[in-house]
């Protein structure tokens, strides 16, 4: 086993759907749907037996989370009040899935950026919030694809896979286990959220992205070290989905909520804002970081009142654009991909020798730290 092989970030690669969804436009969708229900349910409404709905408002949402729109896979769907969930047809077996359509896609971005063909890469980790099937795994699948002869798994983390699957893929790297691994985060959130519920109906969108880690003996000129990573998970159902293969009746409506996403919001950031801050703290004392010096963070893009109190207590004063970007106001919510996004769009002005944090966290609770250094 050789140890002295040194993983880094060699390439990343984003697709984004081409549809998109405004706040105004969800909320004219949203409040339709509302006011359709109470007038269906009036008579029990009027005798107490249920209480009506409220509508939901573009100011709302913005205060809420900071989202002005979401790119999504099926607009049309989502839109439509009789809907309200996206409708994605069905392939045969031998066609390509539509997540690993989406993956193919940002994972071959990600190899032209790095002058990479196929055949250099080892593994493929399809690491998501939401498979779309048991088996066989999704990486499997996007490994044929593209035609890399190697090995692939899938892994689940919730909003931390990627980070996870950055992780996993170093330490392929560092144990000589592989020379190129391709980490693949299609998204497609837009099938798990429950798209009536004025609480959380605007928080996610969908989107695929790639992170490429090589050995740094054949990494591209222009690569990100990767100086450290550290993984947390603790157990909290206040994040949850309880739909799979034991228990697969499709929720058609809000009548089976936790077939969808559910959270308790409000003890979600009381929990986990501390709970990140206190691991990236932990990790940059270990990698012998001073966090105050850390020239940028991309943080998980789930809510911008969090990411302002972590980035505070990372860096010690309240953080600019310029050194938490977000990508939340145009691609929402995006789960695991979220942080990713944030890297690829707002990294090219960096220097040589700037460091920055990749981090990510969500249900489980899952929190992924990735320190990166940019080469000279």
């Amino acid at each position: 086993m050789n140890w002295t092989n040194r993983p880094v970030i060699a390439a990343t690669g984003l697709y984004t759907p081409p549809e998109s969804i405004s706040n105004a436009e969800l909320v004219e969708s949203f409040n339709e749907y509302v006011a359709r229900y109470n007038e269906a349910h009036a008579a029990a409404i009027g005798m107490g037996d249920i209480d009506p709905l409220q509508p939901s408002s573009v100011e709302f949402i913005e205060k809420a989370s900071g989202i002005k729109a979401r790119h999504v896979i099926d607009k049309a769907s989502i839109l439509d009040p009789e809907i309200m969930c996206p409708r994605i047809a069905e392939r045969d077996n031998d066609q390509l899935s539509i997540m690993a359509e989406i993956g193919v896609k940002a994972a071959q971005q990600a190899l032209e950026a790095a002058g990479r063909a196929p055949a250099d890469v080892d593994a493929v980790l399809c690491a998501a919030s939401n498979m779309q099937r048991p088996y066989p795994a999704m990486a499997i699948e996007i490994q044929q694809a593209l035609g890399i002869d190697g090995f692939g798994f899938d892994m689940n983390v919730a909003c931390s896979s990627a980070t996870f699957g950055i992780q996993t893929a170093a330490d392929y790297v560092r144990a000589g286990n592989a020379r190129s691994v391709l980490v693949v985060s299609p998204e497609i959130t837009s099938g798990h959220l429950n798209w009536r519920d004025r609480d959380s109906h605007f928080i996610f969108g969908d989107v695929a992205t790639a992170v490429l880690v090589e050995d740094a003996a054949i990494a591209p000129v222009n690569h990100w070290e990767i100086l450290g990573t550290k993984l947390k998970t603790v157990f909290s159902n206040n994040i949850r989905n309880n739909f799979g293969f034991l228990n697969r009746a499709a929720p058609e409506t809000a009548s089976d909520p936790d077939k969808l996403f559910v959270q308790e919001g409000r003890k979600v950031f009381k929990e986990v804002v501390p709970m990140v801050s206190a691991l990236i703290l932990e990790e940059a004392e270990r990698v012998q970081i001073d966090p105050h010096s850390l020239r940028r963070l991309w943080l998980h893009q789930a809510n911008a009142g969090m990411n302002r109190l972590i980035a505070h207590r990372v860096l010690g004063h309240e953080a600019d654009g310029d050194e938490s970007p977000t990508v939340l106001d145009t691609y929402a919510n995006t789960s695991s991909a979220g942080s990713i996004i944030a890297f690829h769009k707002h990294n090219s002005d960096l220097a040589g020798g700037d460091t920055g944090l990749i981090c990510s966290f969500g249900a489980g609770y899952s929190v992924g730290t990735v320190f990166v250094r940019k080469t000279d």
